[in-house]
């Protein structure tokens, strides 16, 4: 199953506050330690949202809103794309990582959809397309 682990902002990310050398050494060895697992697919830390834009939809017109966005609990400052058996195996391998933040953090996992789970909706149009997508994407 694919996950994506959500490393969320705090005060100090929000503010640019880079990592220490000895946070980027844990944090790299940590990804090593995925990697050669054969789990990380993918990762990445986020620059804060004060150089973010969100674009809002409502019906068919689109607004963009600049950053910074307020409530920093709900604004995620990294990412890993994981593939794991299942969550318990997710959650083990976050539990193990390095705390990526100076204060309290909080980790997200939240599974990825895979096309199985649309299965009553799919129909033999929408499944041509979509592997004419994954063909075309890297990493799928």
């Amino acid at each position: 199953m694919r996950v994506v682990v959500f490393v969320k902002a705090t005060a100090d990310s929000e503010n640019s506050v880079m990592p220490t050398t000895e946070l980027l050494e844990a944090m790299g060895k940590y990804n090593e330690e995925l990697i050669n697992a054969g789990i990380m697919l993918g990762g990445d830390g986020l620059k804060a949202t004060k150089y973010a834009k969100r674009v809002h939809f409502s019906g068919s017109d689109r607004s963009v809103i600049d950053g910074p966005f307020a409530e920093t609990k709900e604004i995620v400052a990294g990412y890993w794309i994981w593939e794991v058996r299942d969550m318990d195996e997710a959650v083990a391998w976050v539990k193990r990582c390095p705390n990526p933040m100076f204060t309290e953090s909080d980790i997200d996992i939240r599974p990825v959809f895979e096309m199985s789970d649309f299965a009553s909706e799919m129909t033999p149009e929408i499944q041509a397309i979509h592997d004419r997508n994954a063909e075309r994407t890297p990493g799928s």
